[in-house]
């Protein structure tokens, strides 16, 4: 796998285009399977994952749903390389810090990612940038069924798919969106979707799934069960939350923009001032300040710039994206620095306007 032509690139989440593009930035779908002869994961010794890693490899690089796919040995993988795949979701944290025989296949697009011996066997996850839950859907059904055709899932007539993790027993799935939501985090009305989405047995996590933090107002809104219900109901589950939390973004963002333009558009202004000039910012204050810039561009109160501009300057600022760009393995101070050189440098030519 090429990762410095990767590293000067943005994946299919990041691209910016698709329905609700402005606050849905990108749909997935994932679902876990398990080999039925073998112990899952957590059980397995050496042996028996290095035999499941062997013939998903083989299984999983001849698969025709999904084009040409490349494969990596995450085990061989340095751990600048590992949190490379992680900052691009090509692969969970959980995967990038196990050890012993696991991989990963990956799409051209990078809207397809299938992992090997991570929680479960295998985890197939497809990406859309935008609200396409439905393609989600129809893409990675077709892969697991071709996958299915080939080897036996793990399967109870009683429960449905059998996993590591007892609330994805039923269909394995997790269906999600990620969602930029800065206006109701400014006005502190981002508790009530909360609220609202644990009534609903869906889950709020942060940018990088459970356990992660909400960096960059980034959320993503998730099914928590899928037990007793079929693919189809939780795919509608989740898309029918949508458009309700869309507009109350929505709703939130003209209200910031009626009551006191000027106040707003200060902050975006200031957002995008420190970023071009700063000496030395971490990754959690670069992530908040072009949240601040990303609802500047959406309101219409900056020019010049766009949406998939500040996308790729979520990513590239990462951590192991920005060694990947430097060529060379630093410590946080100097990761600092260098995140404040290449935002400089990005940002130069980019003045913002006022409207």
């Amino acid at each position: 796998m090429d990762f410095e032509a990767l590293s000067r690139s943005t994946g299919e989440w990041l691209r910016g285009t698709g329905e609700e593009a402005d606050i849905v930035v990108s749909s997935r779908i994932r679902l876990a399977r398990n080999l039925m002869q073998y112990p899952f994961p957590a059980r397995a010794d050496g042996t028996a994952r290095s035999e499941v890693e062997a013939m998903l490899r083989e299984k999983v690089l001849g698969l025709s749903a999904c084009g040409q796919l490349q494969y990596e040995n995450i085990d061989g993988l340095n751990s600048v390389d590992r949190q490379f795949l992680v900052e691009r979701q090509l692969i969970s944290r959980e995967h990038s810090e196990k050890e012993g025989p696991r991989g990963v296949a990956i799409d051209s697009r990078e809207s397809v990612s299938l992992m090997i011996n991570e929680e479960d066997h295998l985890r197939m996850q497809v990406f859309r940038s935008g609200l396409a839950l439905d393609d989600c859907w129809a893409a990675i059904n077709r892969i697991d069924t071709e996958i299915e055709e080939a080897v036996s899932f793990a399967f109870s007539e009683e429960f449905g798919y059998l996993t590591s993790c007892p609330t994805n027993v039923g269909t394995g799935m997790r269906v999600s969106v990620l969602m930029h939501l800065p206006a109701l985090v400014l006005t502190k009305e981002i508790q009530k979707v909360f609220q609202a989405m644990h009534k609903m047995s869906l889950a709020v996590r942060g940018l990088y799934g459970e356990g992660s933090q909400a960096m960059g107002d980034f959320y993503q809104i998730s099914n928590q069960i899928t037990l007793g219900k079929s693919e189809e109901q939780l795919v509608q589950m989740v898309k029918r939350v949508v458009p309700g939390i869309l507009e109350y973004e929505r709703r939130t963002r003209q209200a910031l923009v009626k009551e006191d333009r000027n106040r707003l558009h200060d902050q975006v202004s200031r957002a995008f001032g420190i970023l071009r000039s700063a000496q030395t910012i971490n990754s959690e204050e670069t992530l908040q300040r072009l949240s601040l810039v990303r609802l500047g561009i959406n309101l219409g109160l900056v020019d010049n710039l766009t949406i998939p501009f500040v996308n790729e300057l979520f990513l590239h600022s990462q951590p192991a994206h920005l060694q990947k760009l430097r060529h060379e393995n630093l410590e946080t101070d100097d990761r600092n620095a260098a995140r404040a050189s290449y935002l400089r440098q990005r940002l130069a030519r980019a003045e913002p306007s006022a409207n």
